[in-house]
């Protein structure tokens, strides 16, 4: 079953994500605000997959709300809503967990394309159908455990975001080789996928935050100007 948790406080625009939604396959759960979509995430005894968070709303607004769930979750595939241009509202909304973005107004196209992308990702993980020769992948004092969805550095579990395991096994799977940020968006986020190839240099900067001692000199997930990333041990 495909569930999604919307929190949305405007209610002809909670309708239509939701209306577009079910046509599409999707069990949709709708919440008024922060609040009572935390409420609901918390009590819900069959989870969600995604949640749809609108970032304006009144209250705990959707960056917090965002923060909390991943506080519950770092598997939950989360999309930010909003109705701002601003860079730094994108940028803000991933360094908080989110895994996309959405820029209102949107259409029910660019919705369900967004959607079914993240939600190929989550069930992909939550099904383990991911085929490779060894269960584990060690790069230096890093392992990945690609059955059991782990990173752990010295011993020490990494929590990650399913935009971050995508990312690093990417990354694992080509140790030492420069990944463009056109071919880290194809193979995360799918050669369909339309957005700006900014979402993944965010995405690398919430990714270093967690793996490397001092973010702001890297010595694993490296950038090689005006070409891309690698990974070095």
């Amino acid at each position: 079953m495909k569930r999604i948790l919307i929190a949305e406080d405007e209610a002809a625009i909670r309708e239509f994500e939701a209306i577009n939604l079910k046509r599409a396959g999707y069990t949709v759960v709708e919440a008024g605000s922060g609040e009572e979509a935390l409420d609901i995430y918390d009590t819900d005894v069959l989870g969600f997959d995604i949640a749809l968070l609108d970032i304006s709303m009144p209250g705990m607004d959707g960056f917090t709300l965002c923060k909390e769930l991943r506080k519950r979750s770092e598997t939950l595939g989360v999309i930010m809503l909003t109705a701002r241009t601003q860079e730094m509202d994108k940028i803000s909304g991933l360094m908080m967990g989110a895994d996309d973005y959405i820029t209102k107004p949107f259409s029910p196209t660019e919705l369900l394309a967004r959607v079914d992308s993240l939600y190929r990702r989550v069930e992909m993980h939550s099904a383990k159908k991911i085929n490779i020769s060894s269960d584990e992948i060690t790069l230096g004092e890093f392992t990945l455990n690609i059955r059991r969805r782990t990173l752990t550095k010295s011993g020490k579990n990494i929590e990650l975001t399913q935009v971050e395991f995508q990312m690093v096994d990417y990354f694992f799977n080509n140790p030492d080789t420069v990944l463009s940020r056109n071919d880290i968006l194809t193979r995360v986020w799918g050669a369909n996928y339309f957005a700006e190839e900014k979402i993944v240099d965010v995405n690398i900067r919430r990714l270093r935050m967690k793996i490397e001692d001092d973010p702001s000199e890297p010595k694993h997930l490296l950038t090689v100007w005006g070409l891309g990333y690698k990974w070095v041990k």
